[in-house]
Parts: C-alpha cells; sequence; structure tokens
C-alpha cells in the first residue's frame, strides 16, 4: 500500500501525561482535559477519554465533509448533525481495536440522497481516509 503524501496546511500539537488516566492539553492552551478510563473498562469514569476525544474530532470533522460535498452536489443540509459513537474493545490478536458508528440526520433531503452525501463525503474526509481499511466504520442515515 502506498503512504500517500499531503501539502500540511495545519499541524495540531497535543501533548499527554499519564497515558489514560492523567491529562492531555494542546500545545496553545485551547484543550486541557483530564482523561479517565470509562467505568465499563475499571477506571474512574471522571474526566473524558481518547474514544470520546476520537468521536468528537470524527463527528465534527465528518460534518465538515458533508459540508463540502452538500455544495458540490447544490444539497441543502442544513440543520443536519453528525453523532459519532466509537467502540474499543479486545482484539483477537490480544490488543485492543476500535470501530466506529456514523450516523446523519439530515432533514432536508430524502433518504437515498442522504445516503449518497454520507458515502461521498466518507470519501472526502480525514478520519475517513485515515481509518479506511484499518477498522470498521458504518455510515447510517437517521
Amino acid at each position: 500500500m502506498t503512504i500517500q503524501t499531503i501539502d500540511v496546511k495545519y499541524t495540531a500539537v497535543a501533548t499527554a501525561e499519564n497515558g489514560r488516566d492523567g491529562k492531555v492539553a494542546s500545545d496553545d492552551g485551547k484543550l486541557k482535559v483530564v482523561v479517565n478510563p470509562p467505568k465499563e473498562m475499571g477506571g474512574s469514569g471522571v474526566g473524558t477519554n481518547p474514544e470520546q476525544l476520537f468521536a468528537a474530532g470524527f463527528s465534527a470533522c465528518f460534518q465538515g465533509a458533508l459540508g463540502v460535498v452538500a455544495r458540490k452536489e447544490k444539497a441543502d443540509i442544513s440543520g443536519s448533525t453528525v453523532t459519532a459513537e466509537v467502540g474499543i474493545g479486545s482484539t483477537e490478536a490480544g490488543g485492543f481495536g476500535l470501530e466506529v458508528k456514523l450516523s446523519a440526520r439530515i432533514p432536508n433531503v430524502d433518504a437515498a440522497t442522504a445516503k449518497d452525501l454520507l458515502e461521498k463525503a466518507h470519501q472526502v474526509c480525514p478520519y475517513s481516509n485515515a481509518t479506511r481499511g484499518n477498522i470498521k466504520v458504518e455510515l447510517s442515515v437517521v
């Protein structure tokens, strides 16, 4: 598989301290969060966790990609939302893996158009491109 090269326009920088049971902060100070494992994984669940942060980033990025596609297709996606559900669990190889379900609500288009827009956004979104072929990503219209 060929690694794609890109013309980098922006680089986000964040540093973690104490891994999944510590804190994470961006270099510009705009993001500072306490991270703890969720109760379902034996943690305190007090802070956020990497899966919630990934879900937030993926849903925001995918919503942006949906906007790019909608403008090209001249589709009205006003009032739309994208929800990302990120699951974590053990893999057969003994490590951990992720899976994602992206659900979009696009009230101003019919179901077939919404599904087409989602498929096209999935080709545009950087998170989709980064995860394609690596983890299960399910798309659904709600």
